[in-house]
């Protein structure tokens, strides 16, 4: 049998390395300001954003052409005023049907 692995003073240095090495894995893991934990939580909310500006990009140019078509297009004027705002021209009558 080796002596040297009945060494107290051995398993006691062990001990402490492994528990040192214990404490920087939490430490690093989750209470560090810059911890594993934060950072795959700054990087899920960042991924949240870039989809969310592509989101409002993609609406903003939805939109800018519907103002496109409004300023240019005079019979989409009118649909969007009639549908939209109930508007009619003079000496009209609208019936509305309700839908059932």
């Amino acid at each position: 049998m080796n002596l040297e692995l009945l060494n107290p003073l051995r398993w006691k240095k062990s001990f402490l390395f492994s528990v040192l090495i214990g404490f920087l894995l939490v430490w690093f893991g989750f209470l560090d300001s810059y911890s594993l934990y934060t950072r795959i939580s700054l990087e899920r909310e960042k991924k949240h954003y870039i989809e969310r500006t592509i989101q409002l990009q993609h609406e903003t140019e939805l939109l800018n052409q519907k103002i496109e078509a409004l300023k240019n297009d005079p019979a989409y004027l009118e649909k969007i005023a009639r549908e939209d705002y109930g508007m009619r021209k003079p000496n009209e009558t609208v019936y509305r049907i309700q839908p059932k």
